[in-house]
């Protein structure tokens, strides 16, 4: 879908996400054949009368699909109404959050409400992170669960301005509905992360004790796919997240009206956003990841000095 402006853009940016997420459960099929594979090869299980061979374990996994793959994505869905009810609590446990009222910080209130006011959009909660490091990040799954969390080292180190410029882009995170995308397309990967460690920690040849013709190859093609699915998975993830914070940058920047507070910004957290308890998954999150990916290519975010460029060329920011 050709985007032509920054509401187009949005738009074709929900049309990629829900269909990367629908493939996000299509892996969940490949996961459960890759899966049906490594038992049926290191069980040396083959129904009866069948003659042993690659191809034979390849017919009898695909028979277990039948089955597998419905609970598959059962599972999928059950584990999604889960974080669902309980993510909020999860990510903040993790990162040491908790809720911020408003007589601790009413100035911060204050930009937020003005900024919501401006979007026609309901008040998210705020919350406060007890860490040095430089970031915010917003979560949640619908309007009431909407949550934009800052650290304790963000609120000391910028002006109003720049702060200000910063709640726009987690806004425009909410208003985009990247939010809900991401923490959907996280938790799934987190599945294939959790089920792809669990499948490499046991030793397979030990319990390849039939040595059955074409077990072997079976197994390692199993592994393969269970590997797939979870490269696959955080390759969704880079496609999801990279992109957005162009386009959440854009829409702070048509909000606050002030290019230069977010170029500010930029610089300030240039560097200084890694939060130390905060695992890769929630780093997608932030507004500034600073963890880099293989050799770059899968950084969740874009580089620094490539946003304030896009600020400067598109958005008519000044750089210092």
């Amino acid at each position: 879908m050709p985007a032509y402006g920054l509401y187009t853009h949005i738009r074709a940016n929900e049309v990629r996400s829900r269909v990367l997420v629908i493939c996000l459960f299509l892996f969940s099929l490949v996961l459960a054949y890759g899966l049906a594979l490594l038992i049926r090869a290191t069980s040396g299980g083959l129904p009866a009368g069948t003659l042993p061979g690659f191809a034979a374990y390849l017919r009898a996994a695909l028979h277990d699909l039948v089955w597998m793959g419905p609970l598959a994505i059962a599972a999928t869905i059950l584990w999604l109404f889960v974080a669902f009810r309980a993510h909020q609590a999860i990510v903040a446990g993790v990162i040491g959050a908790r809720p911020l009222i408003r007589s601790e910080a009413p100035d911060l209130y204050r930009l937020l409400e003005a900024l919501c006011i401006a979007r026609g959009i309901a008040m998210p909660a705020l919350q406060i992170a007890d860490d040095p490091a430089l970031n915010a990040y917003a979560t949640g799954l619908n309007p009431s669960q909407y949550t934009i969390t800052v650290t304790t080292g963000l609120m000391a180190s910028l002006d109003a301005r720049e702060m200000r410029a910063v709640l726009a882009h987690e806004l425009t995170h909410i208003r985009n509905d990247d939010v809900r995308t991401m923490m959907i397309a996280v938790v799934i990967a987190g599945i294939f992360a959790f089920l792809a460690e669990a499948a490499s920690r046991r030793d397979y040849t030990r319990d390849l004790g039939s040595r059955r013709e074409g077990a072997f190859p079976a197994m390692l093609l199993g592994a393969a796919l269970i590997t797939l699915a979870w490269i696959l998975s955080r390759v969704i993830q880079f496609a999801l997240s990279r992109t957005r914070e162009y386009v959440a940058d854009a829409g702070a920047v048509e909000l606050t009206k002030d290019p230069d507070a977010l170029i500010s910004a930029l610089l300030k957290i240039s560097g200084r956003g890694d939060l130390v308890r905060a695992p890769a998954g929630v780093m997608e999150l932030c507004f500034d990841n600073p963890r880099a990916g293989f050799l770059g290519l899968l950084n969740t975010h874009p580089a620094v000095e490539d946003r304030i460029a896009a600020l400067v060329r598109y958005a008519g920011g000044r750089a210092p």
